[in-house]
């Protein structure tokens, strides 16, 4: 079976065309969640380090 680049090219148009593109303000306000879960993440792992990086501390009596 031969490659034809026309035929790739018409098919990747049509499937193309069957995609739902988010609005707009379904991109932002997606975005905004990204960036805040983010944040809230790394507050997270942050104040999760520094409890384990005392009580290793504590263990291991470095203190």
């Amino acid at each position: 079976m031969a490659f034809s680049p026309f035929k790739f090219l018409q098919e990747v148009r049509t499937e193309t065309a069957k995609v739902t593109w988010p609005s707009r303000r379904e991109t932002t306000v997606t975005t905004i969640m990204v960036f805040v879960m983010v944040a809230l993440a790394s507050i997270f792992f942050f104040f999760t380090d520094q409890i384990i990086r005392v009580f290793i501390t504590f263990v291991l009596g470095l203190h």
